[in-house]
């Protein structure tokens, strides 16, 4: 080794230690065995494999499923003065000649590929003729038929085992349940492979998960407006019509609010990616299209207008957020026919049997997290397999506890209608006849001369849509296949339509305004004033910089590097080098013009 890790660390990426278990990630590929990392998104997976390919002779190759996510790492790796590259269709013939010359030549640290150019055999043998250190599979769990990232080349990445068995490999994912884990380990030939499980727990992610009141984008916008003003963020809709009614709206309302889903010209997609990463204060709206291996640090929100179908998939999708490990909110508003269309897609899936075995544990799952009552992350993080003892504090349930209410006796009289009405009603429908509605469609059927007809007028029609709702999560009802939302009772009911059981159930409320911090985002610790006119000034400074070298700011250095620039003050470059995230490039580069800025703020 030509190198320590540590000194890498230190010199090159600016930070003083490693977070555990970086360093053992490390010492276990510099050894020559296999790893298998789970680490959360932003908890710093892509050191454990950049720093040992620096370490090592020779060059490290990065299976990377997006090309958007290679070339943002590759630039950003340049930023700090690695010799990285990467190959994929987006070169021209003569530019991957080039980097194919930097690889024969052993002028890469790193080389980035997509597993579909990886298997040409035009790369394999390419990849015979040089010093290959390690192979570094990112985002994994695309190996996996249960994800939400299904990627089928991944599969054929064993072939990096058979080919190259000398060579160690590491896959890394934030996102894997323990069938998740067995497949990633089966299908890379990973059997052997040192597994490291840091934790799932994203601390610094306040989980907000709302019952909507019947305006989801009205809720949005308040929640933007209260809590993110000017700050970026990702919106999530399950339809791409959805997506541009809600981009549209939100532009409307006078936000800078862009769609992306797959159904868009490819160069809108990239125009809106490219404006997202490289401007300040950019809400995509998108469907789940977008996403996978946005590196931006600073999204500072993750919100869903939808249900996403699992845990794995809602976990994924909001730790995309606050990946500089300051405050970030998931944010989420859903009801009643979010949980009607995801039981009839997950009961009418064309998938095989033991697909739709699981699928429904998904959404159950999914199910339970949001109509939980308690802590949840005493909910989420159990699902990956980590229990946490205490609740959070930084999740809605924790900060404003819901109202529970014996619901048995109202519960019974839903039960009660859905039975004497045939099975084969809505909810809306059922809402009219329990809450007695003068209606002829109601009069036609001679549903108003039953028991149930009127036994609920006490209750409003959201009260009664929001125990529909839980009932239906909880499984005691049924969606029915046909597209029409009829109600099925379950087996599952009976002690409760029996009076065996208590049933609780959450109260239905109107959502209250979230509490303005103003002037300045949660994430930032700034404790005066001055310190946030003065990081004001330096995301200027980061801003012309970019512009200059035409890259994101965030590359230039993340928020958390400019807080701890406004809160110490460097004065001189030696007392800059001090600054996490502040490495030896970077401040060659960049340190003159920050410490100018600091000194005027002084003046």
């Amino acid at each position: 080794m030509d190198k320590k890790p540590l000194e890498i660390l230190r010199n090159t990426f600016g930070y003083d230690r490693f977070r555990s278990p970086q360093d053992e990630v490390i010492r276990t590929l510099l050894q020559g065995m296999d790893a298998l990392v789970l680490m959360p998104t932003g908890g710093g997976k892509s050191l454990c494999y950049q720093i040992p390919a620096m370490a090592l002779p020779g060059t490290g190759v990065v299976v990377s499923p997006l090309i958007a996510l290679m070339q943002d790492q590759v630039a950003a790796l340049r930023q700090a003065g690695v010799r990285a590259a990467y190959l994929n269709s987006t070169l021209a013939s003569d530019e991957a000649r080039a980097v194919e010359t930097q690889l024969l030549d052993g002028r890469l640290d790193l080389l980035y590929v997509a597993p579909e150019r990886l298997l040409t055999e035009r790369t394999l043998n390419l990849l015979d003729r040089v010093c290959v250190n390690l192979f570094a599979i990112d985002e994994a769990h695309c190996v996996s038929q249960w994800g939400h990232d299904f990627r089928p080349e991944y599969i054929k990445l064993s072939l990096l085992a058979e080919r190259w068995p000398r060579v160690p490999r590491i896959a890394l994912t934030a996102t894997a349940d323990a069938r998740t884990r067995g497949e990633i380990r089966a299908r890379l030939c990973l059997d052997q492979a040192r597994a490291f499980i840091s934790g799932f727990d994203r601390p610094n992610i306040r989980y907000r998960i709302n019952q909507s009141a019947g305006n989801a984008r009205r809720e949005l916008l308040r929640f933007i407006r209260d809590t993110h003003p000017d700050e970026a963020g990702i919106v999530y809709c399950l339809s791409r019509k959805r997506v541009e009614e809600v981009a549209e709206w939100l532009t409307g309302q006078g936000l800078t609010a862009l769609p992306y889903h797959a159904g868009l010209p490819a160069e809108m997609r990239e125009a809106h990616q490219r404006r997202f990463l490289n401007e300040e204060g950019i809400i995509i709206v998108a469907t789940i299209a977008f996403g996978m291996g946005i590196d931006k640090p600073n999204v500072r929100f993750v919100a869903h207008l939808n249900l996403p179908k699992s845990i794995e998939a809602y976990y994924q999708e909001t730790g995309r957020a606050g990946r500089d490990g300051l405050a970030a909110d998931a944010w989420m508003s859903y009801g009643l026919q979010d949980v009607i269309t995801l039981r009839q897609m997950v009961d009418a899936s064309d998938a095989d049997e033991s697909h739709k075995r699981v699928e429904p544990h998904k959404l159950d799952a999914m199910l339970g997290l949001c109509e939980t009552v308690t802590c949840r992350r005493q909910t989420l993080l159990p699902y990956f397999g980590e229990p946490l003892a205490e609740p959070c504090g930084n999740c809605d349930n924790c900060l404003e506890p819901p109202q529970t209410w014996d619901a048995t006796v109202p519960a019974q009289m839903a039960l009660s209608c859905v039975h004497r009405t045939g099975q084969r009603f809505g909810v809306n429908y059922l809402v009219d006849v329990l809450r007695g509605k003068e209606d002829e469609r109601i009069r036609g059927f001679g549903h108003d001369r039953l028991s149930v007809f009127g036994i609920g007028r006490d209750l409003t029609v959201n009260e009664w849509r929001g125990i529909f709702r839980q009932l239906i999560a909880r499984g005691l009802l049924t969606v029915d296949l046909e597209g029409h939302g009829g109600l099925h009772l379950n087996p599952s009911c009976r002690p409760v339509l029996r009076g065996e059981v208590p049933l609780m159930l959450r109260k239905e409320t109107v959502p209250t305004r979230i509490s303005r911090e103003p002037r300045r985002s949660r994430a930032l610790q700034l404790d005066s004033p001055e310190d946030q006119r003065l990081f004001e000034a330096l995301r200027g400074c980061r801003r012309r910089l970019a512009d200059e070298q035409g890259v994101p700011p965030y590359m230039v250095f993340n928020d958390a590097t400019l807080q701890e620039m406004a809160q110490v003050r460097p004065h001189s470059l030696a007392a800059m080098a001090g600054i996490s995230g502040v490495g030896e490039k970077k401040l060659e580069s960049y340190g003159l013009a920050f410490l100018e800025v600091i000194r005027e703020a002084e003046a």
